[in-house]
């Protein structure tokens, strides 16, 4: 996971993809099912080092798209669908 950030009560977990080109598919794509278990894995270690048992937590992707010169962001809240 790239950024641990908290929006009030919530802790969120952010995946930042970004591309320069998408011949591989788009920056989420990339957060395959695997991908997604292991920021799992993190976030609950850092939850348990953090004392944050039982806080709500979020987990988000952002991609960034290069491939047009002009970079687009797609923001996916909730994207593991953990809340």
């Amino acid at each position: 996971m790239d950024v641990v950030a908290r929006e009030g009560p919530t802790t969120v977990f952010v995946e930042v993809k970004d591309r320069g080109d998408v011949s591989h598919g788009e920056g989420f794509e990339a957060v395959t099912a695997r991908k997604r278990h292991r920021i799992v894995i993190a976030a609950r270690l850092y939850a348990l080092g953090q004392r944050l048992e039982g806080s709500p937590v979020r987990f988000d992707v952002i991609s960034i798209d290069r491939s047009s010169g002009e970079p687009r962001i797609r923001h996916d809240r909730d994207a593991f669908g953990e809340s």
